[in-house]
């Protein structure tokens, strides 16, 4: 990997630390060639700390390391990315990251629609949502969608009316995410143990 360690006058390049499992930015930090050398030899993630004037190991007072997973170079070879596995907070403030965020897994709009199930699910008594009355009638009418919706998908996979398709699809994805939060699970659990049969 070629970097461009001379494009700046101190000799050091910005690196972008992300979350290699949730692809969240946790911190920026500088680099000069002894630091990226010695993170790719320790696998443990190695600044230039401009304010100490010498190599500074994230995680060497706190024991909040970051383990790296891979380095990449931006087009312009003077931008580095880092994808990391974070041994606790990132921040030296104790949080996730270094713009106070939560470090959590993002599935787009699945998450926002699973947020919207959870608020329905705390407010059981709303009289105007659907999920909420799922929840009031119980895990077996919950299940019981569950199945309506799968067979009505299989149906339509066998013809050709490709919207039919994707609204059943849809509907049994939407009522399985209520299923999951019924038993106490969420989507981040599925994929984990998916994760986990992964070879």
């Amino acid at each position: 990997m070629e970097i461009d360690f001379n494009k700046n006058g101190d000799g050091l390049v910005p690196a972008i630390v992300q979350d290699a499992k949730t692809k969240n930015v946790l911190m920026l930090g500088y680099m000069n060639q002894e630091a990226v050398a010695s993170t790719l030899k320790t696998k443990k993630v190695t600044f230039y700390s401009r304010s100490k004037q010498r190599l500074w190991t994230k995680g060497e007072e706190s024991g909040n390391f970051l383990e790296l997973i891979s380095i990449s170079n931006d087009c312009d070879k003077d931008t580095l990315l880092i994808k990391v596995n974070p041994a606790g907070p990132t921040c030296h403030k104790g949080t996730e990251t270094c713009w106070g965020e939560d470090n959590i897994q993002d599935y787009g709009f699945l998450s926002t629609l699973e947020n919207i199930i959870t608020s329905r699910k705390v407010d059981q008594e709303n009289p105007d949502s659907y999920v909420a009355s799922l929840f009031r009638k119980g895990i077996n009418k919950i299940a019981q969608k569950v199945g309506e919706e799968a067979v009505e998908t299989v149906i339509e996979a066998k013809d050709d009316n490709e919207e039919l398709f994707l609204n059943e699809s849809a509907d049994l994805l939407f009522h399985f995410l209520i299923l999951l939060q019924a038993k106490g699970y969420e989507l981040e659990d599925i994929v984990q143990t998916l994760r986990k049969r992964h070879k």
